[in-house]
C-alpha cells in the first residue's frame, strides 16, 4: 500500500512538474507522510530517482513540438549542473535554514509580479540573441541550479520566471526550456545521493514509471493549450508554495 501511494503521488507530481515545475511539492510530502522513519536524505533522493526520469521524458516531448535554442540551453545546462554540484556540497558546511522564511517572500514577490504585468509570458519575443543569450541563461543557470542543490523548492518554478522575465519567452517556450536545465540540476543531485548510498532504487524506479506517464500527459496539455494555459498552472503552483513554504516556515 505505501508503495502504491507514492506512485500515485508520483504520478500526479510529474504532471504539474512537466507543466512549470514544482512536482516536489506533492511527492516529496507524500514520500515522507509514507515512510516517516526513513532517512530524510534517502527519501530525498528517491524522489530524485522518480524525477529525473520524468523530467527528461517531458523534454524529448517538448523538443519534438517547440523550437528550442539548443545553443544557448546546453551550456545554460553545464552552468546548471555545476551550480547544483556547488549548492549540495555548500548544504554540507552550513545550514540553509535562514533561506526558509526567505523562500515565501521571494515567490510572494514573483506571485504578484506575475500578476500585475498580465501580459507576462504571453508572446515569445526573446530580448537577446547571440552570445548575450547564453550568457543570460548561464547566469540563470548557474543561479537556480546552486539554488536548487541548496535548498531547493520551487526550482523548476523560478527557471520559468528568470526565462520569461530576462530572456523575453513565453510561459510554453519557457516551461519547455527549464525543463532542459531540470534534468541537469537533477542529475548532479542524483548523482551525489547515489554516490552516499540515500536511494531506493526499486522504489524510486518503480514511481519512476509513474512520473513519465505524468510528465508526458502534462507535457501534452501544455502543448495543447500553450502559453496562456501554463500561465495559469504556474500562478497555481506558486500560489501553492508560498502556502507550504509559509506554513514550513512560520508555523510548523
Amino acid at each position: 500500500m505505501e508503495l502504491a501511494f507514492a506512485t500515485v503521488a508520483s504520478l500526479f507530481a510529474g504532471l504539474i512538474d512537466s507543466i512549470v515545475g514544482g512536482g516536489g511539492l506533492i511527492l516529496v510530502p507524500a514520500l515522507f507522510a509514507t515512510f516517516p522513519s526513513a532517512p530524510p536524505a534517502t527519501l530525498l533522493g528517491t524522489n530524485k530517482c522518480a524525477g529525473v526520469w520524468g523530467t527528461a521524458m517531458a523534454t524529448a516531448r517538448f523538443a519534438r513540438r517547440v523550437r528550442m535554442p539548443w545553443r544557448t540551453l546546453v551550456p545554460a545546462a553545464g552552468a546548471a549542473l555545476l551550480g547544483s554540484f556547488a549548492g549540495a556540497w555548500l548544504v554540507t558546511a552550513i545550514d540553509p535554514g535562514f533561506l526558509r522564511r526567505l523562500l515565501p517572500l521571494v515567490l510572494l514577490a514573483v506571485l504578484i509580479y506575475t500578476l500585475v504585468n498580465k501580459t507576462l509570458g504571453n508572446e515569445h519575443a526573446p530580448l537577446h540573441s547571440g552570445r548575450t543569450q547564453t550568457l543570460v541563461a548561464c547566469a540563470i543557470g548557474a543561479a537556480v541550479g546552486w539554488y536548487d542543490g541548496f535548498f531547493g523548492p520551487g526550482a523548476g518554478s523560478f527557471f520559468i520566471f528568470l526565462f520569461v522575465r530576462f530572456l523575453g519567452f513565453d510561459f510554453l517556450n519557457a516551461a519547455a526550456s527549464a525543463k532542459v536545465l531540470n534534468v541537469a540540476t537533477n542529475l548532479a543531485a542524483l548523482t551525489l545521493f547515489a554516490i552516499k548510498g540515500h536511494i531506493w532504487w526499486q522504489v524510486g524506479l518503480t514511481m519512476a514509471i509513474a512520473n513519465v506517464i505524468g510528465s508526458l500527459f502534462g507535457a501534452h496539455l501544455a502543448l495543447k493549450h500553450g502559453a496562456g494555459f501554463v500561465r495559469i498552472v504556474f500562478v497555481v503552483v506558486v500560489a501553492a508554495l508560498i502556502v507550504k513554504t509559509s506554513y514550513d516556515a512560520f508555523l510548523r
